[in-house]
């Protein structure tokens, strides 16, 4: 005959353990006297009711199934066994005793109210009503059951599918066709010996203002003005790139600098980053170069 125990979720597995499995709880007292088949080697309860034999979440399923009907179970028997259960168990997992009591108790409270007639009034549940919620939580925890091992069951990644691995380069092989005419032969023939040709490197030469140019310049200007004259004054006219008006100014600068150094002109700036004048230095005063006017 089949056995069958619980696991530590009150799954019902089969039991394919001897017995001289480890662990095995000391016996009660009484011996001989127990019933048969009251608990395994390994702790776990077993009923032998009517012919069948199972833990008591297994009876439950079964109970669903109408393989095993509850009418005909002996109340006597099934205490009898809960008992010697518990008392083989009570040194080893008191809380696994109290939950098979538990519903042990309430299959024995289902039992009696199948069997007696019901009482007029009492405002409880019936016998058929309590059996038909108990076959309705087992029915959803089939479906609940059901739908995990269907998830359970769907291909998985890492298990049943895999992701591709390092991309793999595709090979592209580029093949030219050419569709010239007789002349377009001809004259890419014709350009060809001339880009073998090295071109030399020619760089032309910036026409900027010199310094010199700016001293010969200055030099013309200043004895015509008695007066300050702006430094902008004194650049080349026709500047129209920025890079030769910049270099104009920079060498008109320049050369005004110089000469301030020489004595020949004076040189006053009344603000900081404002315009710089220019004049004729005093020939009676050529000693003192330059006249700086604080701003």
């Amino acid at each position: 005959m089949a056995q069958w125990i619980a696991d530590d979720d009150n799954n019902p597995v089969p039991d394919e353990s001897g017995p001289e499995g480890a662990g095995v709880p000391p016996a009660a007292e009484g011996g001989d006297d127990q019933p048969p088949a009251a608990a395994n080697d390994d702790g776990d309860l077993h009923l032998d009711l009517d012919g069948y034999e199972g833990p008591i979440d297994v009876l439950l399923n079964l109970a669903r199934d109408q393989k095993v009907d509850l009418k005909k179970i002996s109340i006597l028997e099934l205490a009898d066994q809960y008992l010697a259960f518990v008392a083989r168990a009570r040194k080893l997992r008191l809380e696994l005793a109290a939950d098979y009591l538990v519903m042990a108790a309430w299959l024995a409270y289902l039992k009696s109210r199948l069997l007696l007639p019901e009482p007029p009034g009492d405002g409880e549940p019936t016998g058929v009503e309590l059996a038909a919620a108990l076959a309705f939580q087992l029915q959803r925890l089939e479906a609940m059951q059901k739908a995990g091992q269907a998830m359970l069951d769907l291909p998985q990644l890492g298990r049943d599918t895999f992701m591709r691995g390092a991309p793999e380069p595709m090979k592209v092989v580029d093949v030219p066709v050419y569709e010239l005419s007789l002349y377009d032969l001809l004259k890419a023939y014709g350009t060809h010996p001339g880009r073998k040709r090295e071109a030399m490197l020619q760089i032309q030469p910036l026409n900027l203002f010199s310094m010199d140019d700016a001293l010969k310049r200055i030099g013309d200007f200043i004895g015509r003005t008695l007066d300050w004259t702006m430094l902008q004054n004194f650049l080349p006219e026709g500047l129209r790139q920025p890079l030769q008006r910049r270099a104009a100014v920079a060498a008109t600068f320049a050369a005004s600098l110089e000469l301030a150094r020489s004595g020949v002109i004076n040189l006053r700036q009344d603000s900081l980053f404002g315009p710089i004048y220019l004049k004729r230095a005093d020939p009676d005063r050529r000693d003192t170069a330059n006249e700086v006017t604080p701003s």
